[in-house]
């Protein structure tokens, strides 16, 4: 590694940044990455694209009732913020005006590039801002975007378990592709690798969470180079750790999603109204490049890009961005607690809440922290006796939020947290009551917020990605909607409680049922359980948890399957469309129906689950756990 310092070249269109180990050029004042210079390679972006169509920050936005508007951002203004040996710091800054309405999203835009002495790499982040009384509009995406060379990068990595060679952009034009339920999937019918003839590619099967994306890209294999990009923290990232977003796909294409309402929808779009002023850094990220030498094994450069991420991660907050908005390690602040849990029904114990993800975001209602996309927030895991420690939090107000795998529900605590530079909060023990009202007659699943643990079919074996097989991740292959109406195509799922096995009897997902007409209807499922007695004069407790819905409906009835009126319906709900894309959940929800001992009989009892909606196969539910309670007892 060369310890050359960084150098900095200032041409009429472009700029050039140098460390003797990769070289970064950037259009000016735009401010688009147009070549970086590594390994020998002239170039790793896609020399066939145009210049602006190489390395960018873009945003799709919308002003209040029109549609979206898809900007590659480009600066008006370029500026050096620092130059010397140890490192370079460029800003392109967009700045709007009142002349600008409905052209331009309303924001003041700061991109800032960073490249520093020995680093294999460069970081990138940005400051948005909205003063206030500036017009109102919605931001639906942004992020950063890399499009590298066909010819070199083939390989994908996004998890040790997700990794593959990749079609060519060229297999999924006409003629070499049949596209199938919607534009980003299709079937590989004539691909410039047989190898991968018949397989479905979709960008959807490469999503992660975001408490697992750290790191993902791709690898050439001559000469043995890799390109990678790494969040060393989820702060700026919207809708909390479980929230999905896109990684690596076929370009062949890298993205650092910031804001995406993908998995959620409307729900994490922000919108803001009334003038509300706004502003928020997001970033920085890493892009690393790794290279080994001819002749050993490329696929060594994805463990490299693993040691590197967890490096970036500890490194963070970083102390080298030049702006005063990205607060250093000393103006954060730290909170720390335990949490425990108090089911009287599960132990007269208070139990350590194990495992609990526990964070801080804006203050709002219980579970709001899922559905919020302008603030940062700020997770962290309980240790095995519940203790916790949220570090380099920015200053402002919190609440504190957490859910605890293995309970159903959502854990806040009502005071209202103020971190303040260099502040160590101690919380003390936290007592999560999740809900209840009686002991446990049956349940079904595991309440972990995944529809993971129910029947995932095998695909249609012509529409089979090779990777998914015999994979954890099975629920990422094309098509398993339609499964469901081979598996049931005239009767409904009946459950019986008891026999019945959730692993192999409980379908992933409540789908329309596809009919022999090419229509879909509506289906109802059955609950059977047994019941030796039954008090009549008390209530009983449905809880039924959601992993994620999409335009759906849950209407509960007991024992009357044609009462007009359900016992309980949900109403319309839920536009996360983890169907389709591949997801095994969405947005959570848990609604508690309270059940009179007088609609339940002594022997057998059935419970109907129906999910009405059905004008696209792609509507439905994912169940994450169903639990009937007692009534209270002592």
């Amino acid at each position: 590694m060369s310890s050359r310092g960084v150098r900095l070249q200032i041409r009429d269109h472009h700029v050039v940044v140098e460390n003797g180990i990769l070289q970064l050029t950037l259009s000016k004042p735009d401010g688009i990455i147009t070549g970086i210079r590594y390994n020998g390679v002239d170039n790793l972006l896609e020399v066939l694209n145009p210049e602006s169509n190489r390395g960018y920050w873009d945003l799709v936005w919308n002003s209040p009732g029109s549609k979206g508007i898809f900007d590659v951002i480009k600066g008006s203004s370029f500026r050096v913020i620092v130059e010397n040996e140890e490192q370079v710091e460029l800003s392109f800054m967009r700045m709007w005006d009142p002349s600008l309405e409905g052209k331009l999203v309303p924001l003041n835009i700061d991109k800032r590039f960073i490249v520093l002495r020995g680093s294999s790499g460069f970081y990138s982040y940005a400051i948005y801002e909205h003063l206030k009384d500036w017009p109102d509009f919605d931001i639906g995406e942004t992020r950063i975007t890399f499009k590298l060379r066909k010819d070199k990068f083939q390989y994908m990595a996004v998890a040790d378990n997700r990794q593959k060679v990749m079609p060519l952009p060229d297999d999924r034009l006409s003629g070499r592709c049949q596209t199938l339920a919607y534009p980003e999937a299709v079937l590989l019918t004539n691909p410039k690798n047989p190898e991968l003839k018949g397989e479905v590619d979709d960008k959807y099967q490469y999503s992660c969470e975001n408490k697992d994306l750290k790191v993902h890209g791709w690898i050439c294999t001559n000469p043995p180079t890799g390109f990678w990009h790494i969040t060393p923290s989820d702060e700026f990232r919207s809708g909390g750790p479980l929230k999905q977003s896109l990684t690596s796909h076929v370009g062949p294409t890298t993205l650092a999603i910031f804001l995406s309402a993908h998995y959620a929808g409307q729900d994490l779009v922000p919108k803001f109204r009334a003038g509300e002023p706004w502003k928020k850094v997001f970033g920085p990220v890493f892009f690393y490049l790794n290279s080994t030498s001819v002749g050993d094994d490329p696929f060594w450069l994805w463990e490299d890009a693993k040691i590197q991420m967890m490096a970036e991660v500890e490194s963070w907050p970083y102390s080298f961005p030049a702006s005063e908005d990205f607060p250093k390690v000393d103006q954060r602040g730290v909170v720390r607690g335990r949490l425990l849990v108090l089911d009287r029904y599960v132990s007269q114990d208070y139990l350590p809440a194990s495992g609990a993800f526990v964070g801080i975001s804006a203050p709002g209602e219980v579970g709001s922290w899922q559905r919020e996309c302008k603030g940062y927030q700020f997770w962290t895991r309980a240790d095995d006796g519940g203790y916790f420690t949220i570090n380099h939090a920015h200053t402002g107000d919190y609440n504190l939020y957490s859910w605890v795998p293995g309970f159903i529900g959502d854990y806040r605590c009502d005071a209202l947290i103020n971190v303040n530079q260099g502040s160590c909060i101690e919380m003390g023990d936290l007592v999560y009551e999740p809900p209840r009202d009686g002991p446990t007659l049956w349940e079904i699943g595991i309440p972990d917020r995944s529809a993971s643990e129910f029947y995932v079919p095998d695909p249609n074996p012509t529409h089979i990605n090779k990777l998914f097989v015999n994979h954890p991740d099975r629920f990422r292959q094309y098509g398993l909607w339609d499964r469901y109406a081979e598996l049931y195509p005239n009767e409904d799922l009946v459950y019986t409680v008891g026999t019945s096995d959730y692993s192999k009897d409980w379908f992933f997902a409540q789908v329309p049922r596809k009919t022999k007409s090419n229509s879909h209807e509506g289906t109802t499922w059955q609950i059977k359980f047994y019941l030796n007695r039954v008090a009549r004069k008390s209530m009983y407790t449905l809880r039924v948890a959601i992993a994620s819905a999409t335009l759906a409906e849950l209407q509960v009835r007991v024992n009357d399957p044609r009462s007009k009126r359900p016992l309980f319906t949900s109403g319309l709900i839920g536009r996360d469309n983890s169907i389709a894309r591949h997801g095994i959940h969405g947005i959570y929800w848990l609604y508690s129906v309270g059940v009179g001992g007088c609609h339940l009989v002594e022997g057998e009892n059935t419970i109907f689950l129906t999910q009405p909606r059905c004008t696209s196969p792609f509507q439905g539910i994912m169940y994450d756990y169903i639990r009937l309670e007692g009534p209270p007892t002592n």
